[in-house]
């Protein structure tokens, strides 16, 4: 019993110095978003979105678009924003601000994308994301003393399948199953000599 005691709580210190540790190696990086204006973005009216997606928010109907279909790092980007009262179909006549930020845990804040004036019933607002990885691209506008938000995931060139949670999840369960390994074989040698030291007396 004394035995069993003794390999529960070393193992939940292991496990809490591993969570720990895990949490205090979490590396932060700023991506270096930078926005771009758009009459500075060059037509790409051939080419698919990544994404279009229609939503409805408090009065309006808002649809964005994602240019091109497979953002790259260091290649720049379009995001076409339509935003049209539900009431009367009439588009939002304000200024949009975009930001971005890391799709991540301990993810630095957002970074301004810029802000846009509506261009032919379009918000269009370019980027460049410097760095592969996920991302959460923002528009913000104000209407009728109310704010309004749109969030929507951004993927820039081909992630790495396992990111920063997943190795670290990795690491503690390779650190539990050696732990483990080592009290199964310590309490194996502790019986042997206990059996031992049984038959000599």
């Amino acid at each position: 019993m004394k035995a069993r005691q003794l390999k529960r709580r070393e193992l939940r210190h292991y496990i809490l110095g591993a969570l720990l540790c895990s949490l205090i190696a979490a590396p932060v990086f700023a991506h270096h978003i930078l926005g771009r204006p758009s009459y500075n973005l060059d037509e790409e009216s051939n080419t698919p979105p990544s994404m279009q997606v229609e939503t409805q928010i408090g009065q309006f109907y808002v649809t964005y678009q994602v240019f091109p279909a497979f953002p790259q790092p260091g290649q720049p980007g379009r995001i076409n924003l339509y935003a049209s009262r539900i009431a009367d179909g009439k588009p939002f006549d304000g200024v949009v601000r975009f930001s971005a930020r890391d799709d991540r845990w301990f993810a630095p804040p957002s970074e301004p994308l810029g802000e846009q004036p509506i261009d032919d019933g379009v918000y269009r607002q370019g980027f460049v994301f410097k760095q592969t990885g996920d991302y959460i691209v923002s528009a913000h506008f104000d209407y009728d003393h109310e704010p309004y938000d749109i969030d929507f995931p951004l993927t820039v060139g081909k992630p790495f399948p396992v990111g920063p949670i997943g190795f670290f999840v990795g690491a503690i369960t390779l650190l539990l199953v050696g732990v483990n390994v080592v009290q199964r074989r310590r309490l194996l040698r502790d019986k042997i000599r206990a059996e031992h030291a049984g038959l000599r007396s």
